[in-house]
């Protein structure tokens, strides 16, 4: 078959497959009421304004959303602490997960809307089933945080479902979206 055969029957493959499926657009970010979420770590609330690095509160390791599922990236915030600091639920909502995972204590609370939020390590305060309030305590800040600067980090995460397929099931978000923390993402005023 020549050169230019082949070129040929490889376009009448492509028309006849038609279109290339586009990508779905990413979904927005999460509409979250004002005041529905907090800081997820006692006595510190930065108001808005990040911490110096070394403060608690501080973000020291911010979100690095995954290029896919399966990815590298950071699906979380790591906030500085310090060890035995009360850990806090961001927002009302059902424990979904209470224990140990890889050695470490986690909690994750299951939100209104889909969303879920997850906290590690600790030393796990809650049962699975608990129902929690926006600043109960789910446990106090252990240290061990692999990469933390300080004597202890809290990684604090954000997911939802996919609106994508392929996905696996999960769409990882930055935690601080819940506090208005998160990236300014500008929208179009004119439909």
């Amino acid at each position: 078959m020549t050169l230019i055969a082949a070129l040929i029957a490889a376009l009448i493959v492509t028309l006849l497959a038609g279109p290339a499926p586009v990508a779905a657009a990413p979904a927005p970010p999460p509409v979250v009421p004002v005041g529905a979420y907090g800081w997820p770590l006692a006595g510190v609330d930065p108001g808005g304004a990040p911490a110096r690095s070394g403060q608690p509160g501080a973000v020291t390791r911010p979100f690095d959303p995954p290029p896919h599922f399966y990815g590298r990236g950071h699906r979380g915030a790591d906030l500085a602490g310090r060890p035995g600091l009360a850990v806090l639920a961001a927002g009302d909502g059902v424990v979904a997960f209470a224990g140990a995972l890889a050695g470490r204590g986690v909690v994750s609370v299951e939100h209104p809307g889909g969303l879920r939020t997850t906290y590690e390590p600790l030393v796990v305060g809650v049962a699975a089933g608990a129902r929690v309030r926006r600043g109960d305590t789910l446990g106090t800040l252990a240290p061990g945080h692999r990469g933390c600067p300080v004597a202890a980090c809290l990684h604090w995460g954000l997911r939802r479902p996919s609106t994508t397929t392929g996905a696996g099931g999960l769409e990882y978000l930055d935690p601080l979206l819940l506090l208005g923390l998160g990236p300014v993402r500008l929208l179009p005023t004119d439909p």
